[in-house]
């Protein structure tokens, strides 16, 4: 029977069977040899351990990178829908030399986290272009809520917008017309002409248009950000976020 040896390489365990001239064909290997083979190999392994950890550490590289790059490519294809769409809501620094989407629901407790992150990034930083995505999943009262967001934008403008939105991510009252005309009486706000345009076909759209653009990006949670031309799915601190912006920066 020929002599079967282990041989540690670079890139890797290596197996390699003492048959002149011969290649390793598994298909062609006596029961025999089969039964050498499987204890060389459980020998070396449990000789060499670390091995597994590194194969493990080396697997989740390889993952790693190819998610990254497949983020990469799907925000490369809907770039003009993420950061030309006249349609949503734009702050930060609009010459900002990065530019930031949120993908965000007012229900969802980590994007209320993330806001003030958010808020925290944009001041410090001082050049990041911010954009709302307005994505409402988490049930009817998301999506109310939303309606009453982007109605606000399109009646009152940016300022309103951004007040509004500032006071959702907050608000506890309830989700409905009662609710909402409250609210905009605090903030100043023509609370009847907001409500009117909250089931418009223009608003209609902005959520559906959204949502499609979610699919498309596989984004299935919020909240989900898109810094540069990087997919970042979920919530992330102001630091973390400052350090990717400043890797962006720096590449």
């Amino acid at each position: 029977m020929p002599m079967i040896r282990p041989l540690l390489s670079a890139a890797g365990l290596c197996l390699s069977l003492s048959l002149p001239a011969q290649a390793l064909d598994l298909e062609s290997m006596s029961d025999g040899d089969r039964a050498l083979l499987r204890d060389e190999i459980r020998a070396y392994i449990l000789d060499n351990p670390e091995i597994i950890m590194e194969a493990v550490a080396v697997l989740e590289q390889r993952q790693s990178q190819q998610q990254s790059q497949a983020g990469i490519d799907l925000v490369k294809v809907n770039a003009d829908a993420l950061f030309s769409d006249p349609a949503s809501w734009v702050g930060g620094n609009p010459e900002g030399d990065i530019t930031l989407v949120e993908f965000m629901d007012y229900r969802c407790s980590y994007c209320r986290r993330a806001h003030d992150e958010v808020a925290g990034l944009l001041e410090k930083d001082g050049n990041i272009r911010f954009i709302v995505k307005e994505f409402p999943i988490l049930g009817d009262e998301s999506v109310l809520a939303s309606r009453f967001a982007i109605a606000t934008l399109q009646v009152a403008g940016d300022d309103a917008y951004k007040s509004v939105h500032d006071a959702l991510m907050t608000y506890t009252g309830a989700m409905n017309d009662t609710g909402f005309g409250r609210l905009a009486d605090t903030l100043g706000l023509d609370a009847n002409k907001i409500i009117s345009k909250m089931n418009s076909d223009a608003v209609d759209k902005v959520i559906a248009d959204n949502h499609a653009l979610g699919q498309r990006l596989a984004i299935s949670g919020t909240p989900s950000f898109v810094m540069g031309d990087q997919m970042l799915r979920g919530y992330l601190p102001q630091d973390a976020m400052q350090e990717i912006a400043n890797e962006i920066r720096a590449n």
